[in-house]
């Protein structure tokens, strides 16, 4: 059976300083977030090159997100602030992006509210189950991640391309789909997770499968 997927809120905190780079690309999202809402209000949404701009800092402030825990990992360099920071960038990031383009009228609503709804309540059900334990990182989370960055991607920008908004559409029901789907498997999962009991310190180490 291939192991499971890391994620970073499983990782244990070592003593690695405060100020390290994962923490610091983690902070540079978090900046990305008002500065791509304001490239998403130049001249009322319109598309040009303020559009392409916020296409790109989506972008790179996404590529952050892989690398931030990625080093953490290798480097021993996880921190209880970039468990706690990270998944509030990621979430911050991909809100104003959709809500901006909602508000745009280039993203019909439903389907904000989806995505949005789906990664606030993983978040709930995380503290719903951290006492028992951590839900590791599915492949199929991770699909879903890269379909919406890509979906985001096409929606903020401003490509001439006829075929370019039935691609983007395609992308985004992808993205709808995958995000449903692995919403009700963590569903399941912390159900599951839950009902297991609480580990203590005796048995600590058979729960985590040390």
């Amino acid at each position: 059976m291939k192991p499971p997927i890391p994620d970073r809120a499983a990782d244990p905190v070592g003593d690695a300083p405060l100020v390290n780079l994962p923490n610091a690309l983690t902070v540079l999202r978090v900046l990305c977030v008002p500065l791509l809402a304001v490239l998403l209000m130049v001249d009322d949404g319109a598309r040009g090159s303020a559009r392409d701009w916020a296409a790109i800092v989506f972008v790179l402030a996404s590529i952050t997100d892989l690398m931030d825990g990625a080093i953490a990992r290798r480097y021993g360099l996880v921190t209880t602030f970039g468990k706690v920071a990270d998944p509030i960038a990621d979430k911050a990031l991909t809100g104003v992006a959709l809500i901006g383009l909602s508000l745009l009228g280039d993203l019909s609503w439903w389907i904000t509210g989806i995505i949005l709804f789906r990664e606030i309540g993983v978040t709930i059900l995380r503290f719903w189950v951290i006492e028992h334990g951590v839900i590791p990182a599915s492949r199929g989370g991770k699909a879903k991640t890269l379909a919406q960055t890509v979906a985001i991607f096409m929606y903020l920008a401003d490509v001439s391309l006829t075929w370019w908004p039935t691609a983007s559409a395609v992308v985004m029901g992808v993205a709808v789909v995958l995000t449903v789907v692995t919403g009700l498997d963590y569903v399941v999962r912390a159900l599951r997770l839950r009902r297991q009991p609480i580990p203590t310190k005796s048995n600590l180490g058979v729960h985590r499968g040390l």
